[in-house]
């Protein structure tokens, strides 16, 4: 699908700055952006885009449910394109590195804990916060 048809469908108007902005979450090296590092992307790409602009396309984009919104400890937010699938996230405290991973029995092990509360769980993000095996050396 090409880019500007997924604004369309989201309800955005196709604009450069959100097509930039998107094309840089969808083609980017990492999965996971701060709004600063998307700012930086389009500097180093030649683009003119306010920072502000840049965080509102985010939150505009987060609405829409294009992206997903993570709040790290520390007050930091990551974007990572919605995809569907469900995961969890390992952070690294010390150089910030996300890394997704799924575990079928963590998912089983949460639902069993919900049900056996009677909670209908609607939801959930799990994060684990540590050291990545480059930051340990």
């Amino acid at each position: 699908m090409s880019t500007s048809q997924e604004l369309k469908d989201a309800g955005l108007k196709t604009t450069l700055p959100r097509l930039r902005i998107l094309s840089i979450l969808e083609n980017g090296e990492q999965r996971h952006y701060t709004a600063e590092d998307v700012y930086k992307a389009l500097l180093d790409a030649g683009e003119e885009i306010a920072f502000a602009t840049v965080y509102r396309v985010l939150t505009q984009f987060e609405n829409a449910g294009l992206v997903l919104r993570h709040n790290f400890e520390g007050g930091r937010s990551v974007f990572e394109l919605d995809d569907g699938e469900h995961h969890d996230h390992m952070v690294c405290v010390k150089c910030n590195t996300v890394t997704e991973f799924y575990d079928a029995e963590i998912e089983e092990r949460q639902k069993r804990a919900a049900e056996a509360h009677n909670f209908k769980l609607e939801d959930h993000s799990l994060y684990l916060y540590g050291m990545c095996s480059n930051c340990q050396s």
